[in-house]
């Protein structure tokens, strides 16, 4: 198998690092706007099957081309979810089959933000499923960890172990510490903002999606391996979408324990604006202020040796067990 990697940040990098002890696979192309970083982890890797190219995330007749002259049958999205449109649109111009880890982003309703879901993560390639399916291509999105195995442990939850689902609840807490710095996200500080500023969506039966303000809902959610309790709140992402379509439950919800300190920072970064995604005038250059923010923050991908502690992300299912006892 021939696989073009778009995007060689800390997920493309570890994309490679654990394919490099697979046979599966033939030629893997790791690409990147700066060819330099692709480079590194390439070189870095000292396997003949691996390639580094440059290639423009935002240019999806540059991705198809590039798919077709290195004779990919797969490609990876290893970026930020606001380049979905343009990687998604290269694989299917290609013939090749898509995975990401993000899905579309999603826009707040125009009116009640806080009540009522507006254009939805992931709606814009959910709405491609026909075309894709009538052209014989597949396309694994949110296929990461979280989206991704957690969906898988929701369904097998259903099919193994409950004979009925209260709640699907994915949780996510740590208590990692990051050496020689007062404040540093262990993510993409692009897609944080994105998802924990914008309007939680929770589902439920008798209600379907709908929204709540950020950071709402906040719990006590004790997490194993000597993390100890955390306080989650809820947060935008893509299980809340996905797993209702496919698993029968009564409610899904998605909390993250992103502590009082960084909660206040997204806070005080939206206050400023600062996590505009609209570029404002500086000097000679249009920036947008939520890139600046990134450019000033240490790359998460660099921070792996400074980092302590760890990180839980899994998925808690409510209800009934086989032999009709509550379970948990």
């Amino acid at each position: 198998m021939r696989t073009l990697v778009v995007g060689a940040g800390g997920v493309g990098s570890a994309i490679a690092a654990v394919a490099k002890g697979r046979d599966f696979w033939e030629h893997m192309v790791l690409a990147d706007i700066d060819v330099g970083r692709a480079r590194s982890t390439t070189d870095r890797l000292d396997d003949d099957r691996f390639e580094a190219i440059a290639l423009d995330a935002s240019d999806p007749a540059a991705i198809a081309a590039a798919a077709k002259e290195q004779s990919a049958a797969v490609i990876v999205n290893a970026c930020d979810p606001r380049f979905n449109p343009p990687i998604f649109q290269a694989a299917f111009d290609a013939g090749c089959t898509y995975l990401d880890m993000a899905m579309t982003l999603s826009t707040p309703h125009p009116e009640r933000p806080h009540e009522l879901a507006g254009v939805t993560l992931g709606e814009q390639q959910f709405a491609e499923h026909e075309r894709w399916s009538q052209a014989g291509l597949l396309a694994l999105v949110g296929i990461g960890v979280e989206p991704g195995l957690s969906d898988v442990f929701a369904r097998y939850a259903s099919d193994h172990l409950f004979s009925s689902i209260d709640e699907v609840g994915v949780r996510d807490g740590a208590n990692l510490e990051v050496d020689g710095y007062a404040f540093a996200p262990t993510f993409s500080i692009w897609t944080t903002i994105e998802e924990c500023l914008n309007p939680p969506v929770v589902w439920e039966r008798a209600r379907g999606w709908y929204t709540t303000p950020p950071f709402s809902e906040p719990e006590q959610f004790t997490f194993p391996e000597g993390i100890g309790t955390v306080e989650c709140v809820n947060v935008e992402h893509e299980e809340v979408l996905l797993v209702p379509r496919w698993v029968d439950c009564q409610r899904v919800t998605f909390k993250y324990g992103l502590g009082d300190e960084f909660i206040d920072v997204l806070k005080t970064l939206h206050l400023l604006n600062l996590d505009s995604t609209e570029p404002v005038r500086v000097g000679n250059s249009d920036v947008a202020p939520r890139d600046v923010v990134a450019a000033a923050l240490p790359n998460p991908a660099l921070l792996g040796d400074r980092m302590h502690g760890k990180t839980c992300a899994g998925t808690w299912v409510t209800g009934m067990g086989k032999n009709d006892q509550p379970r948990e």
